[in-house]
C-alpha cells in the first residue's frame, strides 16, 4: 500500500513538473508585440520580415506582428499612446515629442538610418538652387512627412524666412505628380523614397529631379530607429533585448543577401517591383545607413555627442519648450554587444 502511494505521489510530481516545463517553454511564453512601420511595405524594411520568416523573433519568445505606417513621424505618438508596443520611426520626431510630453515619450533602442535622408525635391530645370530660393515658392508634402516636420529647423539654420514659403499638403502617392506638373515648386521627402517612387511613375530621377538635402546644410541628424514604449522597457527589459538580438541577426543576414531580404517584403506585398525594391534597399544602405561612425560603434548604436548636437539643433530651431537629455531619447542598455553589431554594410 505504501508502495502504491509512493508511485502515485511520484506520478503526480512528474505531471506537475511536466506542466511547469510546458508553461515555461518558448511556445507557451511567447510575448505578443505589435509593431508599426514608418511607411508602406518597401525593400529597406526587409530585415523585420526576415526576423519573422527565419524564426529569430520566435526563438526569443516573441510573437511579432507588423503593420504598415503612414509617415516616419507617426510611430512615435502611436507607441506613446499604447496602440503599438514598438515602432520604426524618426528620432527627430521623438525629440520633438519628448520635449513636449516627457512622461509619455517612448525611447529609441536601435538606430538604423544614421544619415539624414531629409530633402526637398525640385524639378531639374527649376530656378531653385539654394534654400533662399524657396522664399516666395510653394512646397508640398504629406502632413506626417519627416522632412516637412523638420522644415522650420531647416529654415532657421539656412536663414530663410519660413513665413514667405507656402506649404500645401497632399497624399503621398501624389507627390511626384504634383512636382512634375508644376503644382508645387518643391516636394518634401526622403531622397530614396522620392527617387524610387519617381522611377515607378515613369520619371527619371537622375535627369528630371534635383534634391536639396538637409544634411548638406548642417543638419547632421539621425533618422529612423526602433522605438519602444517606456512601459514595456521598464516592465519587460528582456523582451526588448530579445527583439534586438533577433533583429540584429536579421540585419546581418540581409546585408549578406539583399535579394533574400527584399523577397521577404514581396511576400507581404505582391504588387511591388522586385528590381526597384532591391535598388531601393541597396541605395538605402549606401545613403541612409552608412555613416562612417558605424565602423567604430556599429550599426544600431549612436554617438552620444552627435545626438546631443542634433537635440540642440532641433530645440533651438523649433523653439521647443525643453531640451531632452540624450538618455531620454536613446538608451544603449538593450543593444547587442558592440562586437556583434554590423561594422560595414557591403
Amino acid at each position: 500500500m505504501r508502495l502504491t502511494n509512493l508511485r502515485g505521489a511520484a506520478l503526480a510530481l512528474a505531471a506537475a513538473l511536466g506542466l511547469a516545463l510546458a508553461a515555461a517553454s518558448p511556445a507557451a511564453a511567447d510575448t505578443k508585440l505589435r509593431m508599426v512601420l514608418n511607411w508602406k511595405y518597401q525593400g529597406p524594411q526587409g530585415p523585420f520580415f526576415v526576423a519573422i520568416d527565419k524564426g529569430y523573433f520566435k526563438e526569443e519568445g516573441l510573437d511579432v506582428t507588423i503593420d504598415q505606417g503612414d509617415g516616419s513621424a507617426t510611430p512615435i505618438p502611436k507607441v506613446a499612446s499604447g496602440a503599438y508596443d514598438v515602432g520604426f520611426g524618426d528620432i527627430n520626431a521623438l525629440i520633438d515629442f519628448a520635449a513636449k510630453h516627457p512622461a509619455e515619450a517612448p525611447i529609441a533602442v536601435y538606430v538604423m538610418f544614421n544619415r539624414p535622408p531629409f530633402a526637398i525635391a525640385v524639378r531639374a530645370d527649376s530656378k531653385i538652387r539654394t534654400p533662399k530660393d524657396f522664399e516666395g515658392r510653394t512646397l508640398g508634402g504629406a502632413a506626417n512627412d519627416g522632412a516637412l516636420k523638420l522644415f522650420p529647423a531647416f529654415c532657421k539654420l539656412t536663414k530663410i524666412d519660413c513665413s514667405k514659403v507656402t506649404i500645401t499638403n497632399f497624399a503621398p502617392n501624389l507627390r511626384e505628380q504634383m512636382l512634375m506638373q508644376g503644382q508645387v515648386d518643391g516636394a518634401f521627402g526622403y531622397v530614396n523614397t522620392i527617387r524610387f517612387s519617381a522611377k515607378l511613375s515613369g520619371i527619371d530621377p537622375d535627369k528630371q529631379i534635383r534634391f536639396i538635402s538637409y544634411g548638406d546644410f548642417g543638419m547632421d541628424l539621425y533618422s529612423n530607429g526602433i522605438i519602444f514604449s517606456r512601459k514595456l522597457v521598464a516592465e519587460k527589459p528582456e523582451v526588448v533585448r530579445g527583439f534586438l538580438r533577433a533583429l540584429n541577426r536579421a540585419v546581418i543576414d540581409s546585408l549578406k543577401d539583399p535579394k533574400m531580404a527584399v523577397a521577404a517584403v514581396l511576400k507581404r506585398e505582391l504588387l511591388l517591383n522586385p528590381k526597384v525594391e532591391l535598388e531601393r534597399f541597396e541605395a538605402t544602405l549606401k545613403d541612409e545607413m552608412n555613416h562612417p561612425e558605424i565602423a567604430k560603434i556599429g550599426l544600431g548604436n549612436v554617438d552620444d555627442a552627435r545626438l546631443k548636437r542634433a537635440i540642440d539643433i532641433l530645440v533651438s530651431a523649433s523653439q521647443l519648450p525643453r531640451t531632452p537629455k540624450v538618455e531620454e531619447i536613446f538608451t544603449h542598455e538593450f543593444l547587442p554587444a558592440t562586437v556583434d553589431l554590423p561594422k560595414a554594410l557591403y
